[in-house]
């Protein structure tokens, strides 16, 4: 039986944690995968398009991550905390590398990477402000906006050598700044 779109996509994100996926090429991500470079383009399109449908799968993680911490979350700073602690978390770093490789690659149009542009900030502010209204806030577009930027802001810092103790104070900065618009909890 031939293997899955799913399962592949499941193999192929082990692989990346646990090897990177960024300076691979597509022989080399099945190899690691189990699976044959046929196979990835039967159901990918492309090594593009691969890399696309890792960091769709991994924003979609980070997002229910986000989710489910706003269930347990004490208040907004905490969950903001909560959600700064996974995405910025060294198990998660070969994607994010993956994130910015893939998102260079769709501002400059190249195959099967497109599809990632259109809801790359979009799908985190529409499930941050679902999270706001759970949590009894009404949600700040431009405020949620800026939570994104900042967060993407300090992963690229990490990248270039930051510390995690040096992206986390500016965190933590921003943080506090939110506060101080109004982020805690009406209910």
């Amino acid at each position: 039986m031939p293997d899955s779109r799913a399962d592949l996509l499941a193999r192929v994100m082990e692989f990346a944690q646990r090897d990177g996926l960024a300076d691979r090429s597509l022989r080399e991500i099945a190899t690691g995968a189990g699976t044959s470079h046929r196979m990835l383009l039967y159901h990918f399109g492309s090594r593009e398009g691969l890399l696309a449908a890792v960091v769709g799968a991994m924003e979609a993680r980070q997002r229910a991550t986000m989710a489910a911490l706003a269930e347990t979350a004490t208040s907004p700073a905490d969950l903001m905390d909560g959600v700064w602690r996974q995405v910025s978390s060294p198990a998660v770093r070969p994607f994010v590398r993956l994130f910015f490789e893939v998102f260079a690659l769709a501002t400059r149009g190249g195959p099967g990477a497109g599809q990632v542009l259109p809801g790359l900030t979009g799908s985190w502010l529409d499930e941050a402000a679902a999270v706001a209204e759970r949590l009894g806030i009404e949600p700040d577009p431009a405020l949620l906006r800026l939570g994104v930027a900042v967060s993407r802001g300090l992963l690229l810092d990490l990248l270039a050598g930051a510390t995690i103790e040096e992206a986390t104070a500016a965190h933590d900065l921003f943080v506090e700044l939110a506060q101080g618009r109004g982020i805690e909890a009406v209910r």
